[in-house]
């Protein structure tokens, strides 16, 4: 059965775990699929581990839409939601809906996700308003990475966890049907969870949180340019491929590879003919 906004209340109303990785392509997708997840993030997260940028901010609408067509087709019952990227809603209230409507026509999401509080609420009641769910995203925000002087933990002062409490209630109120905390305290997450009527997804926010997410490549140890202390890697595809591919050039260059059985025949007087 595909997992919808609803698979996320119950969730929350029932106290179950909620389960989300991000996916790029069609292939991984089908992978993160069949194995039951909740939710599929096609995240902005994209362009650093698909695209190698060195932050998210240059991604694009097209980008967003061009792999969140392909995770969509692979994904037959997860929820899948697309991040908005960097200036996509900032803009105008006007902007953000035409970009979110493109992502869900285009890009076949089921959600959309932005990052902010306060500041962007109207634009998240618009969005929902145009009948498009939002999941909102706050603490760590990386399309405001510049703003915050790099990659740190958010929420560790009384003002700016006040702010942060405040900011959650703020985007609940203005319609999202869920929230993303990301590398927030434990026990401010912990609050955060329990005031929200919607459940909350945690990056490096502790395990007080309503659900988790995890960028596919970093649980997997297959990106490797930068390690939060958040991710547990739960295998290290990144070694057994590099393994494989020097498998390969060595099966190549010695001839063991390609096999008769990986070959195809043909008769040899049809071979005999063209002498």
């Amino acid at each position: 059965m595909k997992k919808t906004v609803l698979t996320f209340a119950e969730a929350k109303e029932q106290g179950e775990k909620l389960t989300m990785l991000t996916a790029y392509d069609y292939s991984t997708a089908k992978l993160i699929d069949g194995a039951g997840i909740d939710a599929i993030l096609v995240g902005d997260s994209l362009g650093n581990v698909m695209l190698g940028y060195e932050d998210t901010l240059s991604v694009t609408v097209e980008d967003m839409i061009h792999h969140g067509a392909a995770v969509s087709r692979g994904a037959k019952e997860a929820l899948v939601v697309i991040d908005m990227p960097f200036m996509s809603y900032q803009t105008s209230v006007y902007d953000a809906v035409v970009n979110a409507g493109r992502l869900m026509k285009e890009g076949r999401a089921g959600a959309v996700k932005l990052e902010g509080g306060r500041a962007v609420c109207p634009q998240i009641k618009a969005i929902t308003d145009a009948g498009i769910p939002v999941m909102a995203h706050l603490g760590l925000t990386p399309q405001s990475i510049n703003a915050f002087g790099g990659f740190k933990v958010q929420g560790k002062t009384e003002a700016a966890a006040k702010k942060l409490v405040e900011d959650a209630m703020a985007v609940q109120e203005a319609g999202a049907f869920a929230l993303t905390l990301e590398c927030v305290p434990d026990k401010l997450a912990r609050l955060i969870t329990s005031k929200l009527a919607i459940p909350t997804i945690g990056i490096g926010a502790g395990n007080g949180c309503d659900g988790q997410v995890l960028v596919y490549a970093d649980m997997l140890g297959m990106f490797s340019d930068f390690t939060p202390k958040f991710v547990r890697r739960f295998a290290e595809t990144g070694q057994v491929m590099t393994d494989a591919f020097k498998a390969y050039i060595a099966a190549v260059k010695d001839g063991s590879y390609p096999e008769e059985k990986h070959t195809y025949k043909i008769d040899d007087d049809v071979i005999e003919k063209l002498y």
